[in-house]
């Protein structure tokens, strides 16, 4: 194969390589899907053992058995719930899989798996950050980045994806206002559309787009988002905006 790189064998059989001649490092997604990947696409694993990685990728710190083990088979008696735990691991190693790691009775995901959203949280947060960079932000990781395991309706999912949902559209205002300062409408618009489309009765995203159009000098714009929003309001919940609202829009009408 002309100009690729060396090709490793993997313990279960599949075939990963990079440019560089170092095997691909395993990625997890958890954004719109579970998906597990390497450098020879994607991997097909049994239920409980997507719970027991998702479980890992969204804790920031190693977790005891007992309390995994009771989280994610909290229906089961305790017996069976250490055995699928059990059994969930054992999955894993049987097909060659190094993504578990264990120390003093602990389990965590193993270090060098990447995890699509740690890196959209890691983006957030230095967005949010005052003293970050604006160019170094990446922006496709919110544009991209999608809910947290739409499908999965787990309490320890569900817990998550809401602070997910709540750090990206945050970052996602904030990144609108700091374009619009910085006068990059074009990208301010669509950072602020992506938080609307994200939270459509969020009245706070609403108001960023607004000061872009209005920043940019687009006033009809302006007027037809705040439009939009006033009769989604008043559709979905008997609302109206917010006398800081209003006051966007105020030199407008009068």
């Amino acid at each position: 194969m002309t100009g690729s790189g060396p090709v490793s064998m993997r313990g279960d059989g599949i075939v990963a390589a990079a440019s560089n001649g170092a095997p691909r490092p395993p990625r997890l997604a958890l954004l719109e899907a579970f998906e597990l990947s390497n450098g020879n696409g994607a991997e097909a694993l049994s239920v409980p053992v997507q719970r027991l990685l998702a479980f890992l990728a969204l804790r920031d710190r190693p977790a005891r058995r007992a309390y995994i083990a009771c989280t994610l088979w909290m229906d089961s008696s305790e017996d069976h719930a250490f055995g699928s735990l059990r059994s969930a691991l054992w999955k894993l190693r049987r097909n060659g899989h190094c993504l578990v790691e264990e120390s003093n009775g602990r389990l965590r995901l193993a270090s060098d798996v990447q995890v699509d959203v740690r890196e959209a949280v890691a983006a957030a947060r230095r967005l949010l950050d005052p003293a970050s960079d604006l160019d170094d932000i990446d922006r496709d990781r919110f544009f991209l980045g999608g809910e947290l395991l739409p499908d999965w309706y787990d309490d320890w999912v569900v817990i998550e994806r809401e602070r997910f949902r709540q750090l990206r559209v945050h970052a996602l205002e904030r990144l609108c206002e700091r374009l619009t300062s910085a006068c990059r409408f074009t990208e301010a618009v669509e950072t602020g559309l992506a938080a609307v489309e994200g939270e459509p009765l969020r009245e706070s995203a609403h108001r960023v787009l607004i000061h872009a159009h209005l920043a940019e000098g687009n006033a009809a714009e302006a007027l037809r988002q705040y439009r939009v929003f006033r009769g989604l309001l008043h559709e979905r919940l008997g609302l109206e905006p917010s006398a800081q609202m209003d006051a966007l829009v105020r030199p407008l009408v009068s």
